[in-house]
C-alpha cells in the first residue's frame, strides 16, 4: 500500500534527522524524551514517566540510571509509598532542558516551515485522522 510505505517512509526520515540532532547533544533519543517530558512538568513518577514517553518499564529503568549518572535526573521513593519512585530533574537537568528543548524544537521547525501553511494544515487534519482511525 502506497500510503503505508510513504508515511513509514516520512516517519524513518523525521527520526532520522531528529536523533542526529539529539545526539549532538550527547543524548540519546529516549534520554532527550524523558528529559523533554519532566521539563514540561515538576516530577512525576516511574509510571506517569512511561505513560507520557511510551517508554517501557525495563527500558526507563535503564535510561534513568544513566540520566542519573550524568546528574540531570534524580529519584526518590516517598515516605508515604514506598511503592513509588518519583523521577525529577535536577539544576542541571533542568538547565539542559530550557537549552536542549529549545534547539531541537527550532531544529525541527526549520524543516516544517519549508511547507505552505494550508499544507500544514491539511498535514495536521490528516495526520488527526489517521491516528483517531487507530485508536479504537
Amino acid at each position: 500500500m502506497p500510503t503505508m510505505r510513504e508515511l513509514v517512509r516520512a516517519y524513518q526520515a523525521f527520526s532520522a534527522y531528529s536523533e542526529a540532532h539529539i545526539k549532538q547533544f550527547a543524548l540519546t533519543p529516549a534520554q532527550f524524551d524523558v528529559i523533554a517530558t519532566l521539563g514540561n512538568s515538576h516530577a512525576m513518577t516511574m509510571g506517569e514517566l512511561g505513560e507520557k514517553t511510551l517508554i517501557t518499564k525495563g527500558t526507563l529503568t535503564g535510561v534513568i540510571d544513566r540520566l542519573i549518572q550524568k546528574e540531570l535526573v534524580f529519584r526518590e521513593t516517598p515516605s508515604g509509598n514506598r511503592r513509588s519512585v518519583i523521577v525529577q530533574l535536577t539544576p542541571q537537568g533542568q538547565q539542559v532542558f530550557e537549552t536542549v528543548f529549545a534547539a531541537h524544537i527550532a531544529h525541527l521547525k526549520e524543516q516544517f516551515e519549508k511547507l505552505d501553511p494550508s499544507e500544514l494544515e491539511l498535514l495536521n487534519v490528516l495526520l488527526s485522522r489517521l491516528r483517531q482511525a487507530f485508536q479504537r
